[in-house]
């Protein structure tokens, strides 16, 4: 029995919307019965959401990816036996017929994933192109054009697939939307965005860039300790950090005095310019 899944990497999205675009084309206008009806203009099923962050002159952008998270506990289908069921591949499936006109279905997924089409009348959702899988192809239409092989599809309980292989090696750095909800999703992520802390180091006698610093940021609560060098910049910057922690930079460099910050990251942090005093 398959459990297919997908995985996004958000480092490697690019925001093309290949995924977005393909998806559109697969299923509006066109009826995919019995697993899908036909979407119209303004009915999405899956988005790509575009996030900034960071402060001043050091901001970054990713893409996220909201779609139906194909739970393994779905409390759609748990308030809606009737009009929702779960394949044996582990894929949700809204019965087009069976759930015309039940509106209140949209409010069921607590991830947001079920849209509306008011044209058809009916609540819709991502089906991972359950029709074409039936069909004997492998993918689905939005994993197979994207360029950046951002994102991963297959079955996570055969040891030898691709994706399985993928969350076996990357577990550490894999998330799960929301897993206090207790549905578990058959969607990861990887490298979604968090608070970072960054800064540049500077030469207090010169005024230059000071390449090669050596930075340490430690978290207060828990000691985990990270190390980075400055660049030809003299710039740095501590990634991935988990929000609402306080951490205690430190920037040091032989023939200097070492500077010592704190920053707590409600957010992203600049430290701005960190210039080191000569000895």
């Amino acid at each position: 029995m398959a459990r297919l899944g997908f995985v996004y990497n958000v480092e490697r999205c690019n925001g093309c919307f290949s995924c977005f675009l393909a998806c559109k084309d697969e299923f509006t206008g066109n009826d995919h019965l019995p697993t899908a009806a036909a979407t119209c203009e303004g009915v999405n099923l899956k988005k790509v959401n575009e996030i900034e962050y960071g402060t001043d002159n050091k901001v970054k952008v990713d893409y996220t990816h909201s779609i139906c998270q194909q739970c393994g506990n779905p409390p759609c289908m748990n308030k809606f036996p009737d009009q929702i069921s779960k394949r044996k591949d582990g894929i949700v499936i809204i019965d087009p017929m069976k759930a015309k006109g039940m509106k209140e279905i949209v409010d069921s997924c607590p991830y947001g994933a079920i849209v509306w089409n008011e044209k058809a009348n009916l609540p819709q959702k991502c089906t991972m192109c359950a029709h074409m899988l039936d069909a004997g192809e492998k993918t689905t239409r939005c994993s197979e054009c994207c360029p950046n092989q951002a994102q991963l599809f297959g079955d996570l309980d055969d040891p030898k697939s691709e994706i399985a292989i993928y969350v076996k090696e990357h577990a550490p750095e894999l998330e799960q939307l929301h897993p206090e909800y207790g549905t578990q999703p058959n969607v990861y992520y990887r490298n979604l965005p968090k608070p970072f802390i960054c800064g540049e180091v500077i030469c207090g006698d010169t005024g230059e860039c000071l390449k090669g610093a050596k930075v340490t940021c430690v978290c207060d609560s828990c000691g985990k300790k990270s190390e980075t060098a400055t660049d030809f910049l003299g710039d740095f910057e501590f990634r991935f950090l988990p929000i609402n922690e306080t951490f205690t930079v430190t920037a040091e460099a032989p023939g200097y005095k070492a500077a010592v910050y704190s920053a707590k990251t409600h957010g992203s942090v600049n430290l701005g310019e960190i210039v080191l005093a000569k000895v």
